[in-house]
């Protein structure tokens, strides 16, 4: 349950930090590079993600009833496979955050360079990454205002746009000269065919990536019965969200006139007459990202800490200062974005998705664990059998759709490779186990 220093949540507040740990770059700035590969069936891309989402959410809620865990998904995973499944299942999240991370500081720091363009990307960073680790170092409440408020702010810029959209086509601000036709033949709406449309799929499960911090804060709610409402109702803002948004935006202006590096919000609106419309919106993105940076931050240290207090990594990182705030396991995060900041340097124009596709999978691959977890560990009916193979069969299709577009590919053997050395480190930790015959008590980690 809630630590003394947490304070409960209601349903309706988790659904809210949900919104907000959810809505970041990856749905502002990824968007545009599902557009380019899906044309308008990217609509599609999103409702397929959140029918994903949905049923790995479902399942989540329903091992959260059934057993509140601190450690959420791992614990489920170690629970329902061995200790190695909830120490790989852990490291991969961590590995998958720690990118998410990596992916949003180049993002904000790409649009603040809109502003500043002469201020170094690795500079931006830097600042950046401070400013994430000043809102964790305030403790629990403060992280619940600032995301609540960054919430707030991000949904009512995406509401803005629509409304500035439906001015727009009304002539308030003048016509565009060209016609923008909404598809009306299949050929229309899948231009790529189902090659564009496959790859377009893991950034549609992208702009969904949240349910995991949900999870892990699940554990402060009032009720826990109250889970699975808070998450439908998180999904249901963002799939109206998110279709309301794409849609207006792509009969505003051709679809294969948006550019993979500018939101197609901002490039819809730029046509018209509206005064400061991309200061505003370059300033809602850096709000978006680090929104979801800082929360990606929290999860990430959040899942160290319950790794190193079941002995599946070293003990010290359990370690808290004054009882509050986790300083090693902050240490060695802020090490992994010190990383990120290094790569954004040699790699300022590839980086963003290189690293959001190897994300997005990283992330896909821990939902496979839940749902694997669910079937194992809770009698399934019908319905709910029905669910977790359909969500086994769309988050495949997502990361084998990875492989048929050229900016996608990368990502997925970047993914492959964290993947392989964790598979190989968890193998080396398994025989070490054994050789003690100890399941928690004898881990080398526990001995550093």
């Amino acid at each position: 349950m809630a630590t003394k220093s947490e304070k409960p949540l209601a349903w309706w507040q988790l659904s809210l930090l949900g919104v907000a740990c959810t809505i970041g770059t990856g749905f502002f700035l990824g968007s545009s590079i599902a557009i380019n590969m899906a044309g308008p069936s990217v609509l599609i891309a999103y409702i397929i993600a959140a029918i994903g989402t949905y049923c790995v959410y479902e399942a989540l809620s329903k091992l959260m009833i059934n057993n509140p865990q601190k450690g959420a998904f791992r614990s489920y995973a170690k629970h329902a496979y061995g200790r190695w499944a909830g120490f790989s299942s852990g490291w991969v999240y961590w590995s998958s955050e720690m990118l998410i991370i990596g992916s949003q500081l180049t993002a904000i720091s790409i649009f603040t360079q809109f502003w500043f363009p002469n201020v170094p990307l690795w500079v931006l960073a830097s600042i950046y990454a401070a400013l994430a680790l000043f809102v964790i170092l305030i403790g629990p409440k403060g992280f619940d205002r600032v995301e609540n408020l960054l919430a707030i702010l991000k949904a009512a810029a995406i509401v803005m746009f629509i409304v500035l959209a439906i001015l727009a086509l009304f002539g308030l601000f003048g016509r565009n000269d060209e016609t923008v036709t909404i598809p009306r033949t299949i050929a229309n709406l899948f231009p790529n065919g189902m090659t564009g449309l496959l790859p377009a799929l893991i950034f549609g499960f992208y702009g969904f990536g949240g349910i995991e911090i949900m999870s892990l804060l699940a554990i402060r709610l009032k009720d826990m019965n109250d889970a699975p409402k808070s998450g439908k109702v998180m999904l249901v803002l963002l799939i109206i969200i998110y279709l309301l948004s794409l849609s207006f935006a792509m009969i505003m202006v051709k679809w294969n006139e948006i550019k993979m590096d500018e939101s197609p919000f901002v490039t819809a609106l730029n046509q018209y007459n509206i005064v400061y419309v991309q200061d505003i919106f370059n300033g809602v993105f850096i709000i978006a990202g680090f929104s979801t940076m800082v929360a990606s931050l929290f999860a990430v240290i959040r899942i160290l800490v319950t790794l190193a207090e079941d002995h599946d990594a070293p003990k010290l990182f359990a370690k808290k200062i004054k009882n509050k705030v986790e300083l090693p396991a902050i240490l060695l995060t802020m090490s992994g974005i010190i990383v990120s900041i290094i790569l954004s340097i040699f790699m300022p124009d590839n980086i963003y998705e290189f690293v959001t596709t190897a994300a997005g999978l990283m992330l896909l691959y821990n939902w496979l664990f839940i749902l694997a977890s669910f079937g194992r560990i809770l009698p399934l009916q019908g319905s709910d059998q029905i669910k977790r193979i359909l969500g086994f069969l769309l988050i495949i299709a997502a990361v084998i759709g990875t492989l048929f577009h050229h900016t996608s590919r990368p990502g997925f053997y970047i993914s492959l490779l964290f993947l392989s050395v964790i598979a190989i480190i968890t193998f080396i930790m398994s025989q070490k186990w054994k050789n003690k015959n100890s399941d928690d008590d004898t881990s080398l980690f526990k001995k550093l």
